[in-house]
């Protein structure tokens, strides 16, 4: 939503993750044919934002600079006047997201949400690891759940006021004042009206096979769909295939997920209680009330 702002500019790589030192030997995605080209050099991270105006902010959307060790610094280091904006979910319901977003990314093989947190303990050992997965890391969820230590790290490097933390319910709840808030915050102007838009629908994958193949498609790869990807470029308007073909696709490959496991979301609310308190302790707000912790009998 912020692209559409003319005051801030962010590159088409949404999450390019350079300062994310500890994270970079997982960023090499499992399905070869899709793997993003990160930048390696300070001067490949900064050519992402050439195109910016001399009078627009840049930034950009790397999630795991949250849950890195080492980006805060990093981060600070290339420039200290940096704003930070983190918006945290509950965890119970970001574990159950983060799952099925490893599903439909070919990184998760384990379909219960339970079975694959049980794994982690020997997934830390190198076992019960999905094939072709060079980072068994991506899959440590509970890594995730550590909201006041990962605050506290870029609070150690900047000041309070250059730190803005949004609460996810905020943002559904009403998306346009969360964005005019993030648009005084950046200091730019907050009148400016933004496109809406839905990023990481919460889906499933229909059928892994059928991804594959009309991903490829898509991306034009082989001797067979390259040509037929150029054919579709021709015939159609990029308006056309954004309205019309792109959700037609995303209609036959993806489906709302399963209903959540009602008493096994009731275990990751008591496990994850004491973190809760403390953020709430940490930001002087009532989280626990907000997400449900204080209901657990």
């Amino acid at each position: 939503m912020l692209r559409s702002h003319p005051q801030i500019f962010m590159p088409d790589m949404k999450e390019p993750l350079f300062f994310a030192g500890d994270l970079r030997p997982y960023l090499q995605a499992p399905d070869r044919d899709r793997r993003p080209v990160f930048p390696a050099t300070y001067e490949e991270y900064l050519s992402l934002f050439e195109p910016a105006g001399a009078d627009q902010r840049v930034g950009e959307a790397s999630s795991g600079y949250l849950r890195s060790r080492l980006a805060a610094g990093a981060i600070a280091q290339a420039q200290p006047a940096a704003r930070i904006i983190a918006i945290l979910r509950d965890p119970a319901s970001l574990l159950r997201s983060l799952h099925l977003q490893r599903l439909q990314e070919h990184v998760e093989t384990e379909q219960d949400l339970e079975r694959a947190l049980s794994l982690e303990d020997a997934r830390r050992e190198g076992r019960e690891i999905p094939a072709r997965l060079e980072q068994p890391q991506m899959l440590m969820y509970s890594d995730f759940i550590h909201y006041t230590e990962q605050l506290r790290r870029y609070e150690a490097v900047f000041p309070r006021k250059q730190m803005l933390v949004l609460i996810y319910d905020d943002y559904r709840r009403d998306n346009q004042e969360t964005v005019r808030e993030v648009l005084r915050f950046l200091e730019v102007d907050d009148t400016v009206a933004v496109s809406e838009s839905q990023a990481n629908p919460t889906v499933t994958v229909r059928s892994r096979r059928l991804e594959r193949m009309i991903s490829r498609a898509h991306a034009g790869q082989g001797a067979v769909w390259s040509p037929v990807n150029s054919l579709v470029k021709v015939l159609s308007s990029q308006q056309v295939r954004q309205q019309v073909l792109y959700p037609f696709r995303n209609r036959l490959l993806y489906r709302d997920p399963p209903p959540t496991d009602q008493a096994f979301m009731l275990e990751l609310r008591r496990r994850y209680q004491p973190e809760v308190v403390a953020l709430s302790e940490h930001l002087g707000r009532d989280l626990v009330a907000l997400w449900g912790y204080d209901k657990l009998d």
